[in-house]
């Protein structure tokens, strides 16, 4: 009997049993592809680059309504549409008002149920977050929420990265009236409106004591300006978009 002795090269070998590892791990690559393309900094939408004379102005409703049916009321007096973020457990509290916004037409945000600090949590905290809250939200109003603003500010990549895969454009905002700190409405009033600009985001809160008089003379200073208030999903580019460095939406394709 003749025995046939076969000589491979090294990487020859090498190369054939490292196919067929591949071959049979197919999911251990594309996670390791992703944790690549995902070492970016994520950031959220903070303003809008636009062309048009356009901005929106927004409430988050944390505690209390009793100036509620105030902001309410100017807001129809002019026929602006805003966009209120609402933490769950002030939706618990008050669902009368949450139908009472949405019945006057207003968009309603997610701001997290409890109103945690989003970077303490793990994807299953964030995700537990922002549905448990949209469930709510959609019982009382049968408005699909999809905006969501991070409580205090925070963020991280993985926050956003959860929040997106829930179908959510993470938003915060380029203007602050910090009537939060109990400013005057003339000191609100001073501050947005040295700051707006097309494309502004503006934050107030819908239980601060000077946010009533402030709005009560910006909105209309802003509509003979020739601004157009919006709600922020209006402000939004749709389809193709990226967001730069800063937090600005631009249409198209671009950054990096």
């Amino acid at each position: 009997m003749r025995v046939y002795v076969l000589k491979v090269k090294w990487w020859y070998l090498f190369l054939i049993l490292l196919l067929a590892f591949l071959s049979i791990v197919p999911q251990v690559r594309t996670p390791l592809i992703m944790s690549v393309l995902s070492r970016g900094r994520l950031v959220p939408i903070y303003d809008v680059k636009t062309a048009e004379k356009k901005l929106a102005i927004s409430f988050d409703a944390t505690w209390g309504t009793d100036l509620t049916d105030e902001i309410l009321g100017i807001l129809a007096e002019h026929d602006i549409k805003t966009t209120f973020f609402l933490a769950g457990y002030w939706v618990d509290k008050h669902p009368e008002y949450v139908v009472k916004i949405a019945a006057a037409g207003h968009e309603i945000g997610n701001h997290s149920y409890s109103h945690p600090h989003m970077n303490n949590l793990n994807e299953q905290g964030i995700a537990f977050e922002l549905q448990k809250n949209e469930h709510l939200i959609r019982d009382l109003t049968g408005q699909q929420t999809t905006l969501f603003r991070p409580p205090f500010g925070e963020y991280n990549n993985q926050v956003i990265s959860v929040a997106t895969s829930l179908g959510y454009h993470t938003i915060q905002w380029s203007v602050d009236s910090l009537d939060w700190k109990n400013l005057t409405s003339a000191q609100i009033y001073e501050r947005v409106m040295s700051q707006v600009k097309p494309g502004s985001i503006v934050l107030f809160h819908n239980a601060a004591p000077g946010t009533p008089g402030a709005i009560r003379r910006l909105i209309p200073d802003l509509l003979s300006q020739g601004y157009a208030i919006v709600p922020i999903s209006e402000l939004l580019h749709k389809g193709e978009y990226y967001i730069d460095h800063a937090g600005t939406q631009h249409p198209g394709k671009g950054g990096s």
